[in-house]
């Protein structure tokens, strides 16, 4: 997995080392849900997800520059659409610590560049559950619009509203050269 440099940021793949840092955010009660999976209960289940990462090599650790701490992921993955047709999608969670300070548009904002100019993609999706307002503030500050509305289920089995997006290649250059 190519690691992807931003202003304040590194996108990398992630090792073993890396564990205490996820298992820090992934414990938070206010992460994981947002994401559609339960708070990590051990160390053990952290490792468990970053063996995943690693042989999986479709999510990235999102490492602050300044003090080398990963903080949250992001990742982009093979998916198939509501029409079957596969295409990718963006997926990605920060500690709450980190909030409110733009890291996660400027990673997501990373990966959509990567997606295109280097990876050639046509388009990308992305979703968040509908009471979601930060994970959606996210995905329209990087010039994603509004797909359709889907049910997705929870870790729980609870099923919930989803708002997918996507943000197509043409879109995407339209919005460098307004940027320019």
């Amino acid at each position: 997995m190519k690691t992807i440099e931003t202003n304040r940021l590194i996108l990398r793949s992630w090792t073993i080392k890396d564990v205490h840092d996820l298992y820090e955010y992934a414990s938070l009660p206010t992460v994981g849900p947002n994401a559609g999976w339960s708070p990590h209960q051990s160390l053990d289940e952290s490792l468990s997800i970053v063996h995943k990462f690693i042989k999986e090599d479709d999510v990235w650790a999102i490492v602050e520059k300044q003090s080398l701490k990963v903080i949250g992921s992001v990742g982009l993955h093979n998916r198939s659409d509501s029409q079957e047709k596969l295409n990718r999608e963006i997926g990605y969670v920060l500690s709450t610590f980190y909030e409110g300070q733009g890291l996660m548009t400027e990673a997501v904002i990373g990966v959509i560049n990567f997606a295109f100019d280097e990876l050639g993609l046509d388009i990308i999706f992305v979703k968040h559950y509908i009471d979601n307002d930060k994970s959606r503030r996210v995905i329209e500050k990087c010039g994603f619009k509004y797909y359709e509305t889907i049910i997705s289920k929870l870790f729980n089995g609870i099923e919930k509203e989803s708002k997918v997006y996507w943000i197509t290649k043409t879109d995407y250059k339209k919005n460098k050269e307004e940027q320019q």
